[in-house]
């Protein structure tokens, strides 16, 4: 009996001996099978593997930031809107509210949070979901390298990998540099990826500037950025926010009556701008810095070998705009327009046939036909045309649905404007439009500080600096004007009689200009009274005296490129420049003589600070000093008695100012070019189609549509005492003593002063 049991007993420890050599060999090989899993997952085997180098360059799209001369982004060009920021670019409150909700034993784990996990698995198994199991630096490794479409295999290895990568990351970089990271790696909704965008987006903010209840918002956001939009679902968002508020007072980050007290504020997302292409500071010049710099990547390479990116590689472009001359020069041009001009532009067309064509001589069925072809020509030109030709839209059937009407957006002065109508009675609508191009750079340095091509960019993208040329009008004469003082003997006092002259052409006849102001007939004026009053006569008495060909040069070496016909019909204005050739010329005269090329970008960097580009300004001398000093106080003269002499008696400038107005035929545009000792600003003003214009030379000439525009803007600038730019500025002498006489006054002064107001202008 005894050996029965005995044996039982030595059975039950054979049992029990097997059961406990199993545990330990599953043991062991469970544990061996996840060395070897892991040890698959670090070599790769289940896939390929962040190195160290990818993980410290991340194939994250860089948005590239424009950088204005006084420290504001103005814009981005991208595909994700994604800027980099380092931890102390970051609030301290973000931080918090982040660690607060996300991850509160972050400083503590090593990139996996064991508790996390075990809560994880609790919740799986009662079905009581009490939060995530990542980390942020999980949620980082995870950020960085997307999972893609994937199968259940496949996402349960990636999320292995990211554990891995997650070790990874705590190991090679700090807690500080952890976070950085994945606030520029998260997303935020709004086309905003990474903090510096969803600050500049949702507060219009830098991210260190941000408050607490700001940080407690994003914080709350990345969690899901739809859900929790506070543009799209704004009481989701708030209750989302106070929840993180809650989590920063249980956690001791913020007390509880701070808590208390921050729930009650509202959202603060009065300043959201959703940032886009269309968006930001000085559009019209980013529109116009992107085609140089898509010019410059195509010829620039990365230590790859391949051409910089714009739109990916995080370029800082840095450029001379300034901000505040550059919003001053935008509220000057809306400000006048909207407030003035374009008022009125309807007053005067209001109930007047035909409006606004003006087609002088014309029959009435002649300007039909003209209307007709305008018409048909912008529906061509238009987006809605293209895209319905593309789709293989019959031409009958465009036509209706141009006549067809629809909802649509339309730019006003008041704001956008949601109304119906057709796209044909669009197209007629903003032909009223007046539009404008502003641009005004420093004589010394050549940077261009304001760039204004048009009045909105969201719908006129046509750019009126650099894109547009058109007649430049009486802004013309002071090329042949610079020829005279610099090859001939004259000086601003020489005289000439005020009579009318012809120029031989090569065909045997001959050009005689008309001129437009009747004053003085017969006696002798001076040309500084000359170029004041844009008399025409004496224009055609200096290119008989030298040559158009002569003129053209002149002009090409003050920076003019574009193409002007060698006819005497020029000194009035004729050829087609654009803005940016007429300021860059302009320009030569404060500058001494040297003419330099307009500078937009000082320098560019790669997204670790590496420069790649300074620019050095393009110099060449066009005229001696002392033939630029001469033009400037030819220029003085048209503000003290001519056509710009309203800037003195309407709008009290008493500052040296050297100027030019400038009107074409039919009052089709208006300019001026306005030069202070610091500052050269043209500016023009017109329609869409030459059509479309004053009927009066009173409205219509440079004096009155470009000229106040100058004044508004400059006043704002001698307002800012940053700036730097004063009225006591004046302008330099030549260091050579010069014996020429500029004060003509004793002469000039005895005859009136023409008025701006009145009939006479300086078109030709």
């Amino acid at each position: 009996m005894e050996q029965k049991k005995t044996g039982n007993t030595v059975k039950k420890k054979r049992k029990w001996f097997n059961y406990i050599t199993k545990f330990w060999l599953l043991y062991f090989i469970g544990f061996g099978l996840i060395i070897l899993f892991f040890y698959g997952i670090v070599t790769g085997f289940f896939g390929k593997m962040p190195t160290f180098q990818q993980l410290e360059n991340p194939k994250s799209n860089l948005a590239s930031e424009v950088i204005s001369s006084d420290g504001h982004i103005m814009g981005t060009y991208f595909i994700e809107n994604r800027s980099n920021v380092t931890y102390r670019q970051v609030s301290p409150y973000l931080v918090n509210a982040l660690i607060a909700t996300e991850d509160v034993r972050f400083e503590e784990h090593s990139g996996i949070d064991p508790r996390a996990l075990l809560r994880v698995l609790y919740g799986v198994l009662t079905g009581k979901h009490k939060g995530g199991g990542s980390t942020i630096t999980q949620q980082l490794a995870k950020n960085l390298f997307p999972r893609g479409k994937l199968n259940k295999l496949q996402l349960v290895v990636r999320k292995f990998q990211e554990w891995v990568t997650a070790v990874k990351l705590e190991r090679y970089y700090s807690k500080e540099e952890i976070i950085a990271m994945y606030l520029n790696t998260v997303f935020f909704g709004h086309n905003a990826y990474g903090i510096k965008s969803a600050a500049k987006t949702f507060f219009d903010k830098t991210p260190d500037s941000l408050n607490l209840q700001e940080a407690a918002l994003l914080a709350g956001v990345v969690n899901m950025p739809t859900h929790y939009s506070p543009i799209l679902h704004p009481q989701a968002a708030l209750k989302r926010r106070n929840l993180v508020l809650s989590q920063m007072a249980k956690y001791h980050y913020i007390s509880m009556a701070v808590r208390d007290s921050v729930q009650n504020l509202p959202l603060g997302v009065e300043n959201y701008g959703l940032l886009n292409h269309n968006t930001g500071e000085a559009r019209y010049f980013r529109a116009y810095l992107r085609q140089i710099m898509n010019k410059w990547c195509s010829t620039h390479f990365k230590s790859n070998g391949r051409p910089y990116n714009l739109y990916k590689d995080g370029l800082r472009i840095y450029t001379t705009i300034d901000t505040r001359m550059q919003r001053y020069a935008e509220e000057a041009v809306h400000e006048y327009l909207a407030d003035y001009l374009q008022p009125t532009f309807y007053k005067h067309w209001k109930n007047q046939p035909h409006a606004p064509f003006v087609f002088p001589g014309a029959s009435s069925k002649e300007i039909q036909d003209q209307i007709d072809k305008i018409m048909n020509q912008a529906v061509h030109r238009s987006d809605r045309y293209r895209i319905m030709r593309k789709d293989g839209v019959s031409p009958d059937s465009i036509k209706l649905a141009f006549e067809k009407p629809v909802s649509m957006k339309v730019f006003s002065w008041k704001g956008i404007i949601d109304t119906v109508m057709s796209p044909m009675d669009s197209i007629r609508y903003y032909k009223y439009f007046l539009n404008a191009g502003l641009m005004s750079m420093e004589p010394q340095t050549g940077y261009v500080r304001a760039y204004v091509g048009g009045i909105d960019y969201r719908f006129f993208q046509y750019d009126h600096v650099t894109q547009a040329k058109r007649q430049v009008g009486s802004t013309f004469k002071p090329f042949l004007y610079t020829l005279a003082m610099q090859e001939g003997e004259y000086s601003p006092c020489y005289k000439v009689p005020n009579i009318s002259y012809s120029v031989p052409l090569p065909n045997g006849t001959f050009w005689t200009p008309h001129n437009a102001d009747s004053r003085r007939i017969g006696q002798e004026v001076t040309l500084k009274w000359a170029l004041a009053n844009s008399n025409n006569w004496i224009s055609a008495w200096l290119i008989g005296r030298f040559s158009p060909q002569a003129v053209i040069q002149m002009a090409h070496k003050m920076g003019v490129t574009s193409y002007i016909p060698p006819v005497p019909a020029i000194a009035l204005g004729t050829p087609d420049l654009s803005l940016y050739e007429m300021v860059g010329a302009m320009n030569t005269f404060p500058d001494k003589g040297v003419y330099i090329k307009p500078v937009f970008i000082t320098r560019i960097e790669d997204k670790n600070g590496n420069v790649l580009y300074h620019v050095a300004p393009k110099k060449t001398e066009a005229m001696s000093e002392i033939t630029a000093y001469k033009m400037i106080k030819l220029l003085e003269g048209v503000v003290e008695s001519g056509t710009g002499i309203r800037l003195r008696y309407r709008y009290n400038f008493n500052n040296p100012v050297a100027g030019k107005t400038g009107t074409t035929q039919n009052q089709s545009d208006g300019w001026f070019m306005g030069i202070v000792p610091k500052l050269t600003t043209g500016i023009w003003v017109g329609a869409e189609d030459r059509s479309v214009h004053f009927r009066t030379i009173k409205l219509g000439q440079g004096a009155n549509m470009a000229l106040p525009i100058w004044a508004i803007y400059m006043r704002k600038v001698y307002n800012d005492p940053s700036l730097g730019i004063t009225p006591s500025d004046d302008f330099t002498k030549p260091l050579k003593n010069i014996d020429i006489e500029f004060d003509c006054g004793k002469y000039d002064k005895k005859h009136k002063a023409l008025d701006p107001n009145a009939s006479q202008s300086d078109h030709f």
